[in-house]
């Protein structure tokens, strides 16, 4: 049987592409097959190239108005879809041809900080501002709806009274860093033939 073959799709910088990346390095059963990244010059794409882990380039138009790129996932044989920091809305279309098979990971305790703009510093601006006493992160599945699907998995933090956005971004990258591997594996071993 081969392996599960996964696409992460990622806008920034690429540490929790990294993190999966090796994480599934030498994995029997799962496989990342390639990095899709809507940003030129993004930090994913260095991070793939010294991973070893192929590239495409998403274009605009063609990922919302054409097939979504759902041609090149078919051509690489790609099972499930990992949103690692992607921050382009999925189109209705790779939402239908991935059903249940798309995850998402969030830097807030869904339901709260969710929606459109509400993305990195953004999410920890508005914890602080309304003065949640936890913040975290939130493993969910992906539908129509901006952090909508079902959650899978959460971890929390407390937030401090001296954070700030960029000291409460890094502890939630800690936590991302920790979790969002692992979660991936689990989900797959339950839902996708692995």
């Amino acid at each position: 049987m081969r392996p599960v073959n996964i696409a992460i799709f990622a806008s920034g910088a690429g540490s929790n592409a990294r993190c999966i990346i090796r994480h599934f390095r030498g994995h029997l059963r799962v496989r990342v097959g390639l990095v899709a990244c809507n940003r030129p010059g993004a930090g994913v794409i260095g991070v793939a190239d010294a991973e070893g882990v192929p590239v495409i380039a998403l274009e605009r138009q063609r990922f919302f108005r054409g097939d979504a790129h759902l041609a090149d996932l078919r051509e690489d044989g790609i099972d499930a879809i990992i949103l690692a920091g992607f921050l382009w809305k999925v189109p209705a279309r790779l939402v239908d041809a991935f059903p249940e098979a798309i995850l998402n990971i969030h830097p807030a305790l869904l339901p709260d900080h969710g929606g459109k703009g509400m993305y990195g510093a953004h999410v920890h601006e508005a914890v602080i501002r309304r003065g949640d006493p936890h913040s975290g992160i939130t493993i969910h599945l992906v539908d129509e709806r901006y952090d909508h699907g079902r959650t899978l998995f959460q971890a929390r933090l407390d937030v401090r009274a001296d954070d700030t956005p960029d000291s409460l971004a890094d502890r939630i990258h800690t936590l991302e860093h920790r979790h969002f591997p692992r979660v991936i594996e689990a989900w797959l071993q339950n839902t996708i033939s692995c």
